[in-house]
């Protein structure tokens, strides 16, 4: 079908996204390796360039995943029997997932193990001595939440990924831009109301337009605020009472 309007090409890009989350078992486990590498990150306390090269790499092997499933999908509508050259080709298509996940293991093991940076963080350092970068802090918890976002849509078997489903993207990240603004200025009382406001509006225009419930606008709310919370406060202050 083609696209009569640019956002509808967009609207079929993540559709597509998220039929192959629902049905490839191996494209789910690398977004959980995903999610341990972000928050790995968060911990040690990655700079802006080492975070560029993991999601590089991250980004290489996911693209290369949805690429496999594609083509094993155009071989498999072109012909029902075996054939050498559909064995090839999903084979290579294969190969290239794989050479894009020793890459990435690479990348880790370059940004992970850099200055015993795994040490400093087991014994506490990294916090006591390295304050966070908010850029890199804010990038980190939208990619975390827009895969926990995708994977609860998934779950939730209805809906597309801006579109409907079982929690509201809107709400999740109206409530965790709400919260990043409350904690970047210290905690200012006025300044995080006026933001916890704009975020209840942006909810319930979801509620109000039909495209989710209640229920499901909460839930939105819900994980933006855990994973902004944790992502800012309880991960850490964990981290610190653990080591000492």
């Amino acid at each position: 079908m083609k696209p009569k309007r640019s956002i509808d090409s967009f609207r079929y890009a993540t559709d597509g996204i998220v039929h192959a989350v629902r049905t490839q078992k191996h494209l789910r486990f690398h977004l959980a390796v995903v999610v341990a590498v972000l928050l790995l990150a968060h911990l040690c306390r990655v700079g802006r360039l080492e975070l560029i090269a993991l999601l590089f790499a991250i980004s290489l092997v996911l693209v290369s995943e949805l690429m496999n499933t594609a083509l094993e999908a155009a071989v498999d509508l072109h012909t029902e029997s075996y054939h050498p050259l559909a064995k090839y080709a999903k084979d290579i298509a294969a190969g290239a997932v794989l050479v894009t996940s020793l890459n990435a293991v690479a990348v880790g093991l370059l940004v992970f193990l850099r200055a015993d940076r795994l040490g400093d963080l087991l014994r506490g350092r990294i916090y006591t001595t390295t304050p966070p970068d908010a850029l890199v802090l804010a990038i980190t918890t939208v990619v975390l939440m827009g895969i926990l976002i995708l994977v609860w849509k998934v779950m939730g078997e209805r809906g597309s990924l801006f579109h409907g489903g079982a929690v509201s993207g809107h709400a999740a990240i109206g409530t965790f831009l709400a919260t990043s603004v409350f904690f970047l200025s210290k905690g200012d009382i006025l300044v995080g109301a006026m933001a916890f406001v704009l975020a209840f509006l942006v909810g319930q225009s979801r509620v109000e337009g039909k495209i989710h419930s209640v229920r499901e606008v909460v839930a939105g709310g819900l994980l933006g605020l855990v994973v902004t919370l944790a992502m800012f406060r309880v991960l850490p202050d964990m981290l610190i009472k653990l080591v000492h």
